[in-house]
């Protein structure tokens, strides 16, 4: 499996692109996770350079700084974009996951443009397995910073030891995601977080929605925000 990165946009939301391997000899399916904000030319260039062809789009959740370029890459290559049910809403109407002073600022920076749900759009309750590109991603509903909120997992291939964990703003390295957004709650983030670190092996590889990769193992021993949750 191969997962590269780059950080999109303003706020430097986390996209990634997963592969089952390089494909250096042929053109091999490819998944976005959370095309933020003027993430589609980097991903244009990046499949091209790598001989990749996206197979579908996988939203963490409904925040404009994760879902920003999903329409616009969704139609460049013709494949549907996934999201919890609970985050549809977001998708055209990003100022209803924000305060009115970010949703004011969000307003100014898209002036007359307006951000359209994809054309396959489709909807995830949580508990599902998506098979696409080879790949095999177990889907946990994760509410808490946004009521759709999910993490995408890969249990541990033949070729790779350990699971993977895309976990949007759910989990950070050092942090949690904020809860003080409309839609958010501190006692739903706190179960979800307590299920990831009860349901899933210390040596899983968390690649959160910002900043650098770190494991449940690391998490559970130096976050503050997990101090109070106990280990497996």
């Amino acid at each position: 499996m191969s997962i590269s990165a780059f950080p999109a946009g303003p706020l430097a939301a986390n996209c990634y692109i997963v592969t089952v391997a390089a494909a250096a000899e042929h053109r091999a399916e490819c998944v976005i996770v959370d095309p933020g904000q003027d993430a589609a030319a980097e991903i244009a260039s990046r499949v091209a350079e790598e001989g990749l062809v996206p197979a579908a789009v996988l939203l963490t959740h409904g925040h404009f700084d994760h879902v920003w370029s999903a329409t616009e890459v969704a139609r460049a290559h013709g494949v549907p974009v996934y999201v919890h049910g609970a985050d549809r809403p977001l998708l055209s109407d990003p100022a209803k996951g924000l305060d009115p002073g970010l949703a004011a600022q969000l307003s100014a920076l898209l002036g007359q443009a307006a951000l359209e749900e994809p054309d396959d759009l489709r909807e995830l309750a949580g508990g599902e397995a998506l098979e696409v590109a080879g790949l095999r991603f177990s889907v946990e509903h994760v509410p808490g910073h946004t009521p759709g909120s999910v993490c995408y997992a890969l249990a541990p291939g033949a070729d790779d030891g350990e699971a993977v964990l895309f976990t949007g703003d759910l989990l950070f390295a050092g942090s949690i995601g904020r809860t003080d957004f409309p839609g958010g709650d501190h006692a739903e983030i706190m179960r979800s977080l307590e299920r990831i670190c009860r349901d899933w092996p210390d040596d899983t590889a968390v690649l959160p929605g910002h900043g650098p990769r770190t494991t449940i193992a690391r998490e559970r021993a130096t976050n503050p925000f997990l101090g109070d949750i106990p280990g497996r």
